[in-house]
């Protein structure tokens, strides 16, 4: 059987043109903390569709500032399933780990629902990412975040939907304190934080390149 990373290649592979659909909170949305610059979700729509010559490919984006998975969930058919999604890309937890330790269950299981409403809608790849890192001073995420994290891990696990670790990908900037630099507010990445994000979303599906435009901008 094929693993999903050889699925995504014959689709990247492929004359026929990809939908990539990205569903998330604030941080997919691009909503304010980027000040203008693109998002992670507009720079991966360079990568894909003007670098890799993809132009047919559309990269949608569905994120709302605010979501958790139980609201993609009560939205799935306008948010995901009517863009008949290729490549489904979910970010979610961060607003989610506000319910602390206690809803780390009822994420998990919601969230395997919502994939398995992606794949018998006939979504050929799933992608599912961990929250980034966040500042100590927001006390109603911090301590709880990591318990998302891992949880986004065993889903990934659980459904085989492929993993973009953010999370264990900031920990360098976190354990050097540098972390403000990739941030607009606690929270929030700023556009040095969504480089980041869509340099381990490429790494992660293999469409990185390091010399391309996208790949050497700036981060910190």
């Amino acid at each position: 059987m094929a693993t999903t990373l050889q699925t995504l290649s014959r689709l990247v592979e492929s004359l026929e043109p990809i939908r990539w659909v990205f569903a998330g909170d604030s941080i997919t949305h691009g909503a304010l903390h980027t000040m203008g610059w693109r998002d992670y979700v507009e720079l991966f729509g360079e990568r894909v569709r003007w670098e890799m010559g993809r132009g047919r490919d559309c990269v949608i984006k569905t994120g709302v500032s605010g979501w958790r998975i139980n609201t993609l969930a009560d939205d799935l058919d306008w948010s995901l399933l009517q863009h008949r999604p290729h490549v489904a890309v979910l970010n979610f937890g961060m607003n989610d780990c506000a319910q602390g330790s206690a809803g780390v269950g009822e994420f998990i299981r919601v969230y395997l629902d919502v994939l398995d409403r992606l794949a018998a809608s006939g979504c050929s790849q799933i992608v599912v990412q961990t929250p980034n890192r966040i500042m100590n001073n927001d006390s109603l995420r911090y301590s709880a975040l990591p318990e998302y994290a891992s949880a986004v891990h065993d889903i990934a696990a659980k459904s085989g939907a492929l993993l973009v670790d953010h999370f264990s990908d900031w920990e360098p900037w976190e354990r050097d304190g540098t972390l403000p630099f990739l941030l607009s507010d606690p929270i929030h990445p700023n556009e040095l934080g969504h480089r980041l994000m869509n340099r381990s979303t490429l790494i992660a599906l293999s469409l990185w390149d390091p010399t391309s435009r996208t790949g050497r901008l700036f981060i910190s």
